[in-house]
Formats: C-alpha cells, sequence, structure tokens
C-alpha cells in the first residue's frame, strides 16, 4: 500500500488574498481617526477671521477663553474675573513672562474681552496674543 502524501490534498492558488490588509489598513484608519480626535482640546467657541495670523503659541502659553454666554475660563477651568486675577498673578509671579492668548467668541460683548484685557494691563502681562482664524482665500 502507498503512503499518501499529505501535500496533495492542498490544491495551489494563483490568487492574492487582500482581506488581511484591508483589514490592517480599515484599523489604522480608525485609530488614527480617534486618536486625532481625542487629542483636540479646550471650549468650542466662534472665533472671529482674520486675513494672516501666524500662531506661535508656547507650550507654557495660557488661553484665556470667553464663550457666547460670556463664561471665562482659564485654560478649561472656568471663573470669574477675580478669580483669573488671582490666578494669573500666581503666574506671574512664576515667570514674570508668560505668554496669554484671549480667544473669544465673535457674538459676546467687547465690554467682556476689555475686561479681560484690563486685567491682563494691571499684572503688567505684555506677552499677549488675539486668536483669530484664518480666513481662507
Amino acid at each position: 500500500m502507498r503512503k499518501k502524501n499529505p501535500y496533495e490534498e492542498y490544491e495551489e492558488h494563483d490568487e492574492l488574498n487582500v482581506i488581511p490588509m484591508l483589514d490592517l489598513a480599515w484599523n489604522l484608519l480608525l485609530v488614527f481617526m480617534i486618536v486625532v480626535t481625542a487629542s483636540v482640546q479646550g471650549i468650542s467657541v466662534n472665533l472671529p477671521k482674520a486675513s494672516a495670523a501666524a500662531s506661535n503659541v508656547k507650550p507654557t502659553t495660557k488661553a484665556i477663553t470667553i464663550t457666547a454666554d460670556g463664561t471665562i475660563y482659564l485654560d478649561s477651568f472656568p471663573m470669574t474675573l477675580g478669580e483669573l486675577e488671582d490666578r494669573l498673578r500666581q503666574y506671574k509671579a512664576v515667570d514674570p513672562n508668560f505668554p496669554v492668548v484671549v480667544r473669544g467668541d465673535e457674538t459676546i460683548q467687547y465690554r467682556n474681552v476689555i475686561e479681560v484685557l484690563d486685567i491682563l494691563q494691571r499684572l503688567e502681562i505684555t506677552q499677549l496674543g488675539l486668536v483669530t482664524q484664518k480666513l481662507v482665500k
């Protein structure tokens, strides 16, 4: 009796199975989308548009955000004007030249921005930026 070769049962295929590659590409796309959306932080506001806006924000930069309802945030923490002044005074004691950017919703009253700018002037914070959106041409 002749012994059967175990490889005779399998047929040769001249095709390439791309399903595992497509699964890998799909997973990489999903991971990329999740990581990108998770890395976006902060409070959502509608920024006014400007013709040219250069962004040189340093990691130590403090962001003051004023939302459409008038709530003031330092980085992502809501606070009153008095609390904002106290916190900025503490930061100034540690680093006298720390930069600040002010982000205000385009629908807020001008008075709200002026109150924040008055605090910055009282504390003699000179590194100041006003954030706007780039105007699409």
